[in-house]
């Protein structure tokens, strides 16, 4: 979330359908390929946006409904209004939806695709580490753990693996 806060509009060619993170951790910066859709939902935000306020007081890409840059704490309480209205329960009292989870989500529904599709998996993994801003496969394992659907693809890799080795 605290990236998307701190982008500007010229982090977002839209021509391009690219976006550019800045000044991540350890002030580097990378460059995302966005899907057709995202560039639709974000040029339809972006036409929202400037009718609402036509003369922002920032150049952020995401403003408030006054014009200024989004606060972390405003957005994470309008994360937890959205969870409530979707009627989204916590598992525990100490584990409930948040925001942060959706980057699990993204990266476990991007190794399960590559699964599916066939790809060679420990090729393709730096390309979601460096999407999601880690330093290294390593750092993206954490989002992976403990996804029933992603370990049985792995263990029906490694069968047909081992069947083909016999």
């Amino acid at each position: 979330m605290g990236e998307a806060i701190k982008l500007d509009r010229t982090d977002l060619d839209a021509a391009g359908g690219v976006l550019t993170i800045r000044h991540t951790k350890f002030d580097k910066f990378r460059e995302l390929p966005l899907h057709p859709s995202t560039i639709d939902a974000l040029a339809d935000y972006g036409r929202v946006r400037d009718r609402a306020c036509p003369h922002p007081s920032t150049p952020s890409l995401l403003v408030s409904i006054v014009g200024t840059r989004l606060i972390y704490k405003n957005v994470h309480h309008t994360w937890l209004d959205l969870v409530r209205q979707a009627g989204l329960r916590p598992r525990s009292p100490r584990c409930g939806p948040r925001i942060h989870d959706l980057r699990h989500r993204f990266a476990i529904t991007t190794l399960l695709g590559w699964y599916q599709g066939g790809a060679d998996i420990p090729a393709r993994l730096p390309q979601l580490s460096t999407y999601l801003g880690h330093v290294d496969p390593g750092s993206t394992y954490w989002y992976l753990h403990g996804a029933p659907e992603l370990l049985s693809l792995a263990a029906q890799r490694l069968e047909t693996h081992q069947e083909a080795s016999r």
